[in-house]
């Protein structure tokens, strides 16, 4: 069964529009062998606003890949804006450069690109992996510290983390205008996965903010 969205009354943004919050209120937690997580829900006013700009907005794409012998469609839609892309809402801008500032001292560069995944329902997901590269490229993941920021808009999912090759998994469930930040070694020493459900969900979009040549 298909779920439509549903707005919350309370996410009102101000006259200009949706925006971001402080930092100050990031809550760490260190998963072990050099990897933390950061999160801050409800970070973004105006969320439901641009949800809607971004389904709308978005040029977004199916994919499919090689998997067993077999090409099989990718469980989601997606765009990626490189290096210099301008993104489909200002307050996106603002917020990485906003996330660019605050981990400037632990990440020693900028956040400089955004993926978009769109979940159209609980059969949408993403497998098991760490942003270690594609087909080559980025690779900067499987040997050094990095940062991925994932904002997140729409009906909640869950993301979650387990240590690479684990069965334990830490379960985020991430809402709407809510941002997670995967730092330190999470990319190379955990996986991270957003699991089909069964139940009825509604839509939603993941902003994951990237520094330059990390896939």
């Amino acid at each position: 069964m298909e779920v439509a969205f549903q707005p919350s009354l309370l996410d009102l943004a101000d006259d200009a529009g949706p925006g971001v919050g402080p930092l100050d209120a990031l809550r760490r937690t260190t998963l072990g062998d050099g990897a933390w997580v950061d999160v801050l829900p409800g970070w973004f006013s105006g969320a439901d606003e641009l949800f809607a700009e971004l389904v709308g907005g978005v040029p977004w794409r199916a994919e499919s890949r090689e998997m067993y012998d077999r090409v099989v469609d990718v469980p989601r839609l997606v765009h990626t804006y490189g290096v210099g892309d301008p993104l489909p809402h200002p307050a996106l801008a603002t917020a990485r450069d906003r996330l660019s500032r605050h981990y400037a001292d632990e990440l020693g560069e900028p956040f400089v690109t955004a993926g978009c995944c769109y979940y159209r329902d609980g059969r949408d997901s993403v497998a098991w992996h760490g942003d270690t590269g594609v087909n080559g490229r980025g690779v900067r993941g499987r040997s050094h510290d990095t940062m991925v920021a994932i904002v997140s808009f729409g009906s909640p999912r869950k993301l979650l983390l387990r240590p690479r090759g684990g069965s334990t998994a830490v379960t985020h469930a991430l809402g709407h205008g809510d941002l997670l930040v995967m730092g330190g070694s999470c990319q190379r020493t955990w996986e991270h996965a957003v699991p089909k459900t069964a139940r009825p969900v509604g839509p939603r979009v993941s902003v994951q903010f990237r520094p330059r040549n990390v896939f």
